[in-house]
């Protein structure tokens, strides 16, 4: 064993001597299947992180409008007078209308004039997305749905306000958009990509099995989008009972109470829930090690 490895062990017996946990080794061998949507690559490179076998199934394949156009006015229109109020629904929404920007030669433009609205992200997600650029959400909703930007924005005093409302696909926002417009705002809303849902149901189903043969320690969910395409799509393949089959075998991880009351909303549970109301990654990952070292991983039995 070389010095620096030496040393690396060492630390970590004497973390061990008193009392820490090395949180790099908690989901050793434990296989963690999450489902991806938007943002999930963080998600799991936090899991591979502290040791998990992640099993990574793409729900669909987003790819940028055909017609780039609106896109483009909706930037010009944003730096030529930049909104009193900007609402982010997505952190890959804000990234995209970035990208067109940056090909329209605008980027710095686009980034100033951002900078001058009050800016409301849905969740954590679009608050990291504007942090990437330097700039800072100035209220961040406790419910990351559209249903709790509403809740917000239905308490503010909008008369007047131009608010540039950056919108995700295959969602029906009026009621979003009627929060805003009730209360006196002119909305500007922008979709800059579209989902390619086709391209990923063979994915889906073969998570599905993978859960139904008892190969997956737990399913991680973050978002209640996951839960709708998972049943979506094993309906549509005739494979509904196989999947409440896996999930009745396999423990189920919520990021939060979205994501719980959409199982519930199916006749599902959750089994793995993040302590002291944090309604984050992290601590969703601390939930799940504590929860599964109980038992050994199944890959361990096998």
């Amino acid at each position: 064993m070389n010095k620096g490895k030496a040393f690396e062990v060492g630390v970590k017996e004497r973390l061990r001597d008193h009392g820490y946990t090395i949180m790099a080794e908690r989901l050793n061998g434990y296989r963690i299947l999450i489902l991806e949507t938007r943002e999930e690559a963080q998600f799991s490179r936090l899991l591979a992180e502290q040791g998990a076998d992640v099993l990574q199934c793409p729900m669909f394949t987003i790819h940028d409008v055909a017609d780039p156009a609106p896109v483009e006015a909706w930037i010009a229109r944003c730096i030529e007078k930049p909104f009193d109020d900007l609402v982010l629904m997505t952190g890959e929404g804000l990234r995209r209308l970035l990208k067109v920007a940056c090909r329209i030669n605008a980027e710095q433009e686009f980034i100033r004039a951002l900078g001058k609205a009050r800016k409301f992200a849905r969740g954590p997600k679009p608050g990291r997305a504007l942090r990437e650029i330097g700039l800072e959400p100035q209220v961040t909703t406790e419910k990351p749905t559209s249903e709790g930007v509403a809740e917000i924005l239905a308490r503010l005093d909008l008369m007047g306000h131009r608010v540039g409302l950056q919108l995700y696909p295959d969602k029906d926002h009026s009621a979003l958009i009627g929060a805003i417009t009730t209360q006196g705002g002119k909305v500007d809303l922008v979709v800059p990509y579209v989902y390619d849902a086709q391209a990923a149901d063979a994915n889906i189903v073969a998570a599905i099995e993978e859960m139904a043969e008892g190969r997956i320690d737990a399913i991680a969910l973050t978002n209640l989008g996951q839960i709708r395409r998972l049943i979506e799509v094993a309906r549509a393949r005739g494979a509904e009972a196989r999947l409440r089959e896996g999930l009745a075998k396999t423990p189920i991880a919520s990021v939060g109470p979205a994501v719980s009351d959409e199982l519930k909303s199916h006749g599902l549970r959750t089994d793995i829930y993040p302590a002291n109301d944090a309604f984050f990654m992290k601590p969703l990952i601390a939930a799940m090690a504590a929860a599964l070292g109980k038992n050994p991983p199944r890959g361990a039995a096998r």
